[in-house]
């Protein structure tokens, strides 16, 4: 597949609290060398560099900026989109080998550094969600404003698409979905209109789909919160690609894959995956001691450090230049403890 926009990526994407990343990862990445024994270094095992890994390649503007701005670092770019490895492949290009782009989900993490070599890392990335490049390409399905095939797949070579989840769940498993990741309050009103369409006909565009948002939601619904479909499009994109389920894995592994001293930090953009975040990475900052401890034992003691004061939000200034910023949420952790196994 190739995308309709033939704008270089650097001119179509805007990485989101890009300045504050690198800020968080930093002291990890900034001539560190090797950051343990045990291949904590580049993915082939060079010395004197330490390994990013960008969990959600997407265009490449956080990866391109981590390799500008520290050049002892290697950076491993993991995505399930083809087409985004291949734009950010050409925007990488100049930064040969310290530079490996992998086609993988990020809970496929654990396979991917095996395999490399590389199973410790010093910094860790995840910009979640869709990315500019999928929103931008139409024909993907992902905009809501925009009329297109309704697809919604990140890896569009696998999987089902949006259009079969629409026309083949049955009608609790439809409203199970609205409900639970687009937090749709009107979700059995949807579904039914949906159902009556597709017994008629299957819905196979956006542009139908969001006009059957429209007639089954009550006027006052439509007033606020912005575009009425923005929630059942989140829903069936984050159904259709299971990224809940496999952000729950890949939180834990990222934190495992860390090296003493090593970052994570990691952008969200609606509550359900700010949750989760926040759930992990509050898990590793805290004590697992028993109550009562007169003394806690190191294997009791947080593996986490957070280096956020809960979610940290995009500047004023950032919203008004990239309007895609406004629903970031940024928090961060550092590895000050290894597992009780190692």
């Amino acid at each position: 597949m190739t995308t309709s926009d033939d704008r270089p990526p650097g001119t179509r994407h805007r990485p989101v609290m890009l300045r504050r990343c690198l800020e968080l990862l930093g002291p990890a990445l900034r001539g560190r060398g090797e950051v343990d024994g045990d291949g904590g270094g580049g993915a082939r095992g060079e010395p004197g560099e330490t390994t990013v890994v960008d969990c959600t390649l997407g265009l490449g503007g956080h990866a391109e900026a981590l390799l500008d701005a520290f050049p002892a670092t290697r950076l491993i770019g993991l995505d399930r989109d083809r087409e985004a490895l291949r734009l950010a492949g050409e925007r990488l290009a100049r930064h040969g080998r310290r530079a490996t782009l992998v086609h993988a989900v990020y809970d496929e993490l654990p396979d991917v550094l095996a395999r490399l070599g590389t199973p410790r890392v010093a910094g860790i990335l995840f910009d979640l969600g869709v990315s500019s490049l999928q929103l931008d390409e139409a024909a993907r399905g992902f905009a809501y404003a925009q009329d297109a095939p309704l697809d919604m797949r990140m890896d569009p070579t696998t999987g089902p698409s949006a259009a079969d989840v629409l026309n083949t769940y049955a009608p609790g498993e439809l409203v199970r979905v609205l409900r639970a990741y687009g937090e749709e309050r009107f979700a059995t009103r949807i579904v039914e209109a949906v159902v009556a369409e597709r017994a008629r006909r299957p819905i196979t565009s956006s542009a139908r789909l969001v006009e059957l948002i429209r007639e089954a939601l009550p006027q006052a619904a439509m007033r606020t919160g912005g575009n009425p479909a923005k929630r059942t499009f989140q829903a069936l994109r984050i159904e259709v690609n299971t990224e809940l389920a496999a952000l729950e894995r890949a939180l834990p592994a990222a934190v495992a894959a860390l090296a003493l001293g090593g970052r994570i930090a990691v952008l969200a953009y609606h509550s359900l995956e700010d949750r989760m975040v926040k759930r992990v990475l509050a898990e590793g900052a805290t004590s697992t001691a028993p109550p009562g401890l007169p003394v806690v034992p190191e294997r009791y003691q947080p593996r986490l450090r957070l280096l956020t004061r809960g979610a940290e939000r995009p500047t004023e200034a950032e919203i008004a230049d990239n309007s895609r910023a406004a629903p970031a949420r940024l928090r961060a952790a550092e590895r000050i403890r290894e597992d009780d196994a190692r």
